[in-house]
């Protein structure tokens, strides 16, 4: 059965400025810790990637002339503050302001994310968010920007503050590469979380123009049995650690009861401590009513089963089908073995489990607005032939979640765009080159741009708003 998305329904395309600008050390940007970390860890670097900082007029022309009408953008931090604070990089700053000028051209909506995992390397050596002291150098950062650009009108604080703990302290695959360390993992989330309210915040006090919100990255869990008590205790717990812990500070502006007693589990049987001060908390109250939107990062689903023996993780990088492994001690092990379809990276695929999630803010958290699907779709080994891509997989993909939005503003969630991951294809932060996600191929060599046979499919529906 077709179904409807609303007239005013943005059809987006999602990019990072790390993962698609390439330039990572012209025009005086400074370096930020991923640099490094790529050249000592991985077989490929974010340069030139897709080459938006010369090549972004292309790529908004194509997201005219295929429909979308909404963009996902990142300011990167060490473009404007090489060093995090202190001097300003002019040409960064003039950068952004050509590249929004572009977007409004194109009739391209911009949603400019402050932060897209890529604190200045200065920065980030100094404890990235674990310290606080750079919690102030972002909210002046944030205001720099406000003041900067007042043809904004979407802002976003960060992108994934969930992933950006785990993928720090818990799996290891970012810098500083960390593993098992759950009390950095929930400080690292508390302290972003603290820097968004304040952020939120200024922006309210200061009468900037536009909207303001976050995006977070939400994963739905469900028991691996859901008659066995242990089972759905393992899908609670896993949730805290992804979900609801950011969830909460977000938007109760305090730990509920159920989420303190959980990490307060988590904590004793994997050690540590954590850092919260009473002001945390009237920081984080204050800012509970003043989030605009609610973006949504949603890939895949879990399910889990109670665990207790030695945490071990193992992140697929490769694209080899069953490469994965997650099992955290006291909290439970991620199973493969349900009869729902997954990624050759071990990514389940379950549009329903985007629907449980909206239903379950709208329901949890009555005090958002309105919410975006800021991040969604289909890593594929794209094969590349006859100048296109023919990828029914990933539109069936996007097809499935699209139906599900519009059934979840049926039900009275407040849904008002799509954003796919992503525009154009991109370098993926731990999967380099070959897991690719756009509506348009590029060729990484020419950087030429070819539209795949989603962007058609996409343009349609962007036209007809009918899935």
């Amino acid at each position: 059965m077709e179904k409807i998305l609303p007239k005013d329904f943005i059809f987006g395309g999602a990019t990072a400025a790390y993962q698609a600008e390439g330039a990572t050390h012209e025009d005086g940007k400074g370096p930020v810790a991923w640099d490094k970390y790529l050249k000592e860890n991985y077989w490929y670097t974010a340069e030139p990637a897709s080459d938006f900082y010369h090549k972004y007029p292309i790529d908004l022309k194509l997201a005219q002339e295929y429909g979308i009408n909404g963009i996902r953008v990142s300011i990167a931090w060490s473009r404007i503050f090489p060093e995090g604070y202190g001097k300003v990089n002019y040409k960064g700053v003039e950068f952004y302001h050509k590249l929004f000028a572009e977007c409004h051209k194109r009739n391209v909506e911009p949603f400019v994310t402050l932060h897209h995992f890529d604190t200045p390397e200065i920065l980030h050596e100094n404890g990235d968010f674990l310290n606080r002291e750079n919690i102030d150098h972002f909210v002046d950062y944030a205001e720099f920007c406000f003041k900067e650009y007042p043809e904004i009108n979407y802002w976003t604080t960060f992108n994934e503050i969930g992933p950006i703990g785990e993928g720090q302290y818990l799996i290891g695959k970012f810098p500083p590469g960390i593993k098992y360390d759950l009390a950095k993992v929930f400080q690292s989330h508390h302290n972003m979380m603290v820097a968004h309210a304040r952020t939120v915040k200024l922006f309210k006090d200061g009468g900037y123009n536009g909207e303001i919100g976050v995006v977070h990255a939400l994963p739905t869990k469900y028991p691996y049995d859901p008659e066995n008590p242990e089972d759905v205790r393992a899908a609670e717990l896993d949730d805290i650690i992804h979900n609801k812990f950011i969830l909460d500070a977000t938007f109760l502006g305090k730990y509920s009861d159920e989420t303190i007693k959980g990490v307060e589990h988590i904590l004793a049987v994997n050690g540590g401590k954590l850092d919260l001060r009473p002001e945390d908390f009237k920081v984080l109250n204050a800012a509970k009513n003043l989030n605009d939107f609610l973006g949504i990062n949603y890939y895949m689903s879990d399910w889990m089963k109670a665990f207790d023996g030695d945490t071990e993780i193992t992140h697929n990088s490769t694209g080899n089908k069953g490469g994965s492994k997650y099992q955290i001690k006291g909290v439970g092990q991620r199973v493969f073995d349900v009869d729902v379809p997954r990624t050759d990276w071990d990514w389940m695929i379950y549009p329903k489990g985007l629907y449980d999630q909206i239903m379950r803010v709208k329901k949890d958290y009555p005090n958002y607005k309105k919410i975006y699907i800021t991040e969604n779709g289909l890593g594929y080994k794209d094969v590349f032939e006859n100048n296109t891509v023919y990828d029914d997989a990933r539109i069936d993909y996007v097809k499935k979640h699209l139906e599900v939005i519009a059934d979840a503003i049926s039900d009275g969630a407040n849904v008002k765009g799509y954003f796919i991951w992503s525009l154009m294809d991109v370098f993926s932060w731990s999967n380099g080159y070959e897991k690719r996600y756009g509506l348009f191929y590029v060729d990484f060599k020419t950087q030429k741009r070819y539209p795949k046979k989603s962007a058609e499919w996409y343009k349609k529906i962007s036209d007809t708003h009918i899935v």
